[in-house]
């Protein structure tokens, strides 16, 4: 069984400048390729999941009108909980992904375990719209990798995993961004 993980599209402000921005005018748009990406490689029992946030529920918002199924918005498809103030989160991201998973605070490591427990516990396909750490997180989890960052997820790549009985495999990376997290 198949599960895509899609990074939202271009937000329309930086990831510390405000807390939960909606899409920009790019974003809108890499919102339209992921749905005709993923159109004709899903099934009929497709689930659609989504981050709480704007920016991933506006770019699941094509492929949900294209399908005529609701998006069920899941809080623990949402980005990383910085244990700091809106003006510090940009710092703080630099430093923490230049780090690894063992060392981590609970919170932390409780957020990627319930993302994963999430994802395992999927009954059919399912495209959930995430975030770039998210799909990191979980990416090396399932490569049983130690470093925070294992690539570089674009603004609406999709990332492919297969659920197989209790693990999940990784059958594809999305494309990689050639620019910095904003």
């Amino acid at each position: 069984m198949d599960i895509f993980l899609v990074r939202h599209g271009e937000a329309a402000a930086g990831w510390g400048q405000s807390s939960d921005p909606g899409l920009s005018e790019l974003g809108l748009r890499q919102a339209e390729e992921v749905a005709a990406s993923l159109l004709p490689r899903l099934s009929a029992d497709t689930a659609l999941l989504s981050s709480p946030l704007a920016r991933a529920r506006e770019t699941a918002i094509p492929l949900a009108e294209a399908l005529e199924k609701p998006v069920v918005v899941e809080d623990v498809f949402r980005e990383v909980p910085a244990p700091v103030p809106l003006p510090q989160r940009q710092s703080w991201l630099r430093d923490f992904i230049q780090q690894q998973w063992p060392g981590q605070p609970a919170s932390l490591t409780q957020w990627r375990d319930r993302a994963l427990t999430e994802l395992l516990g999927q009954s059919q396909p399912a495209v959930v719209f995430t975030h770039f750490l998210l799909i990191n997180a979980v990416v090396g989890k399932v490569l049983r990798r130690p470093e925070i960052l294992c690539f570089w997820p674009d603004n609406g790549s999709i990332t492919q995993l297969r659920r197989s009985g209790d693990n999940l495999e990784l059958v594809s990376l999305g494309r990689e961004m050639e620019t910095v997290v904003n």
